[in-house]
């Protein structure tokens, strides 16, 4: 696709200066004038909006700021912004806010905001799916860069090779074992992401749990040994008993949902019956072009509008604007 990188978390083109990981001298150089990215269960810190707004713009620190000083040695270096400006995140996720709202914290849709009593009273943590679309190409890489890279600290604390607990390394880029020596780089789950089409219509799936009148096109995960091809014919045909035959590879998005890389491909269905495994989705249904106009339009009587900002939406509307190429 031509304008493949214009999805959301793609394109930032920011410089990650991965030259400095490694160099301790030279991040502590640029730690000192460099802007943090405080994170908290996954939510980046964000200036709010006004009461019903989405937040648009993160909310960044400067070195200084008490919540962050003297914690460069915690700190994940996610590269430099246009301006040449180093740029940072810490995690704080061991803070617990009182008499806040954090029931839906970790839920497929969180609209809560968190506020810190020691950040800006502007500034807040919000979920990063219910942000990404309004953010700025480069302003959602390095978000997604943090969450991701937090997630991964989170579930491989430990070594792979020996269990002994391992420590960060790399400006936060590497673990290594103090123990056995292993080094340990963060992972990126491959994940297919499907257009199917037939004639003038597409397939769609619902999973158990998602918000009544939510449809996305089907995704899973790819398998060792398997190419990108392959994988999205299995899990078509897996979930709906749909078979597919050529694919061909679209666009690619960072997922930090936990820390996937999502392929988006094109697959022509050799049929339209479908006999769902209700151990893999709930749903699956075909809908035709026009229709789908009428679900981007907020107007289909069942179907909700996609959720702006995640892939399936992007190739979506690629699709019906005839932009695929």
């Amino acid at each position: 696709m031509k304008n493949a990188e214009q999805v959301t978390f793609g394109g930032g083109n920011i410089d990650r200066a991965a030259q400095l990981r490694d160099d301790p001298q030279a991040l502590a150089e640029q730690w000192q004038t460099g802007q943090v990215l405080v994170m908290w269960r996954g939510k980046p810190l964000c200036q709010l909006a006004a009461a019903g707004d989405v937040p648009g713009a993160l909310a960044w620190l400067p070195a200084t700021h008490p919540v962050v000083k003297g914690q460069e040695t915690e700190a994940v270096f996610l590269g430099r912004c246009a301006k040449g400006v180093a740029r940072f995140a810490i995690d704080i996720s061991t803070w617990e806010p009182e008499a806040q709202d954090t029931d839906s914290v970790g839920g497929f849709v969180d609209l809560s905001e968190q506020r810190h009593p020691e950040l800006p009273q502007d500034s807040g943590f919000a979920e990063l799916r219910r942000i990404m679309a309004h953010l700025n190409r480069a302003e959602a890489e390095f978000a997604a860069t943090a969450r991701a890279i937090f997630g991964w600290h989170e579930t491989h604390r430990f070594c792979a090779r020996c269990g002994e607990k391992s420590n960060m390394a790399q400006a936060g880029w590497q673990r290594i074992c103090p123990s056995c020596g292993g080094a340990h780089f963060p992972r990126t789950d491959p994940v297919v992401i499907m257009l199917i089409t037939h004639g003038e219509s597409v397939l769609v799936g619902r999973s158990p749990g998602w918000p009544e009148g939510m449809y996305s096109l089907l995704a899973g995960f790819v398998e060792p040994g398997e190419t990108l091809e392959a994988a999205v014919r299995r899990e078509v045909e897996e979930e709906t008993g749909v078979k597919v035959g050529a694919v061909s590879y679209l666009s690619s998005q960072p997922w930090p949902f936990p820390m996937s890389l999502m392929f988006g491909c094109a697959g022509e269905a050799l049929g339209r019956d479908i006999k769902i495994d209700p151990n893999e989705i709930e749903d699956a249904l075909w809908v035709s072009r026009q229709d789908m106009m009428t679900v981007f339009a907020g107007d289909h009587p069942t179907i909700r509008q996609p959720r702006k900002g995640a892939i399936a939406h992007f190739l979506l509307q690629n699709w019906l604007a005839d932009t695929l190429d």
